[in-house]
């Protein structure tokens, strides 16, 4: 069995030990790979269970990114860096914390919107915008206090959308290159290009407006 990650309450329901399974399995192997039987397995249920959830493996993927979305929004949206009074130092308390994440093999802490929607972008545009929309998510949780940030510095606050999607893209980013790296080098290396990204947003952010223009 493949660990379960702390953020993630212990499933009760069958449906919830389905979308848990697909959360291990996709992210140790990939959407693509992972089997209605696997899931079973991997769940302890029987296969009647998971279409009586779910009409198609399509739509646990679907539901999978929901729950992904769902369970680390919440995850992320409780993490104390939301009380600190300067916006700048919440936005970097994120990029902290996503880097504090990061451990052990690729599979340990990769995306698992990111990994389906790698694999799934083509060939399925259900499972491609529920991925999109978990991500996005993760972009949009950011723009306020970019915004406040950029604005308390007299920069112009268009530039927080941009600038939100641009740290998830190198999170997603950074997950990727980790997969392709011996297990004993994916996290310190996904930890190096988090930490080139924390440096880069704090330098945007910092308290002299001509080294952010």
């Amino acid at each position: 069995m493949i660990p379960n990650r702390p953020f993630r309450p212990q499933p009760a329901t069958a449906r919830d030990k389905l979308l848990e399974a697909a959360v291990r399995l996709v992210r140790a192997q990939g959407f693509s790979a992972t089997s209605v039987d696997q899931l079973c397995l991997e769940a302890g249920v029987t296969k009647g269970a998971f279409f009586h959830h779910f009409p198609s493996k399509e739509q646990l993927g679907v539901a999978a990114a929901q729950y992904w979305s769902r369970s680390t929004g919440e995850f992320f949206a409780s993490a104390p860096f939301h009380h600190e009074a300067d916006p700048a130092v919440r936005v970097l308390g994120y990029i902290d914390l996503r880097i504090a994440l990061i451990s052990g093999p690729a599979e340990s802490f990769s995306c698992v919107a990111g990994t389906m929607l790698q694999e799934s972008f083509a060939t399925s545009a259900a499972i491609r915008d529920a991925c999109a929309a978990s991500i996005g998510a993760n972009a949009r949780a950011l723009e306020d206090d970019i915004a406040a940030a950029l604005a308390a510095r007299g920069l112009v606050e268009p530039r927080a959308v941009s600038l939100a999607r641009h740290v998830q893209t190198v999170i997603q980013g950074a997950f990727v290159t980790a997969k392709a790296l011996p297990p004993e080098a994916a996290a310190p290396a996904a930890r190096e290009s988090l930490g080139h990204l924390r440096r880069y947003v704090e330098l945007l952010l910092s308290e002299e407006p001509s080294l952010a223009a």
